[in-house]
């Protein structure tokens, strides 16, 4: 007697347009070449679809204009806060616990889940408090300023119809985080690997700006996100369960580091 096992791989990822021939799953023989798919590669194709892009959407090489913000780091190196890696580690270790990290991502996570329930009321709320909870005018320019950027390109490269009613919704300027979350819903991708992805494309950038401005090499830099990584994923955690009555933020120093870098006399970066 021959016994066959099957094994079932849940869905953690998908996308409303998968790659390819972008046809359809609509029949039964179309399904069970999903699952074939799913079955040889471990990843079904509308699975390695939304990984793709959201790999891509959250990569230091699309062109956010991420690269010219620190964030207020910039300031924080110049008044000898951050000296070296251990001291650049603390501090992000506060922006995720305390400041932009948590809120940013509880942000997402509302604007995520109001656009897939299709709320359009708690989305403007949602869109319209991240714009107002940002702490100095550098600040409010570099998050709107990467929301846009987000936004428009995601849109060109990869056009969703669900993405222009979405926007249409938002009422305040967009911020960063709540592009991140328009954008994943309106390709249907979940929130959690959303959230974790945007955290680490956020953490990564202010390592970068610090990588540059204390200076560290190279090496220095990955032991640094690897030691940030329990930091990241506890964060996402706390933001997939919070209520927007959590938010609140308890890193002034880094809130003074971005309004006094508006007059530091040289700059790198524009925040």
């Amino acid at each position: 007697m021959i016994t066959t096992i099957t094994t079932a791989i849940p869905m953690l990822m998908k996308t409303n347009e998968p790659p390819g021939n972008g046809q359809d799953f609509s029949t039964e023989a179309d399904a069970a070449s999903e699952v074939t798919v799913s079955g040889s590669t471990g990843m079904s194709e509308s699975e390695a679809a939304a990984l793709y892009r959201l790999m891509t959407w959250l990569s230091p090489s699309f062109p956010v204009g991420a690269f010219s913000y620190s964030s207020g780091i910039e300031w924080a190196v110049e008044a000898g806060d951050i000296t070296d890696a251990t001291s650049l580690r603390q501090w992000l270790t506060s922006m995720l616990v305390d400041g932009a990290g948590i809120c940013d991502s509880i942000f997402l996570a509302h604007t995520h889940r109001a656009a897939a329930a299709g709320d359009d009321a708690l989305l403007a709320e949602a869109a319209e408090l991240a714009s107002a909870f940002v702490t100095s005018r550098e600040r409010h320019l570099e998050t709107t300023a990467q929301g846009r950027a987000f936004i428009e390109i995601a849109r060109t490269a990869w056009n969703s119809g669900p993405l222009d009613r979405l926007i249409a919704s938002c009422e305040a300027a967009i911020v960063y985080p709540v592009a991140v979350g328009l954008v994943s819903t309106a390709h249907d991708i979940p929130l959690a690997p959303t959230v974790h992805a945007f955290l680490h494309a956020v953490t990564s950038n202010w390592i970068s700006a610090g990588a540059r401005l204390v200076p560290l090499g190279q090496t220095d830099s990955q032991r640094l996100l690897a030691q940030l990584e329990p930091v990241v994923s506890a964060t996402a955690k706390r933001a997939l369960a919070a209520s927007l009555d959590d938010l609140g933020s308890a890193t002034f120093r880094a809130d003074l580091a971005s309004m006094r870098h508006e007059t530091q006399y040289t700059r790198l970066f524009r925040s």
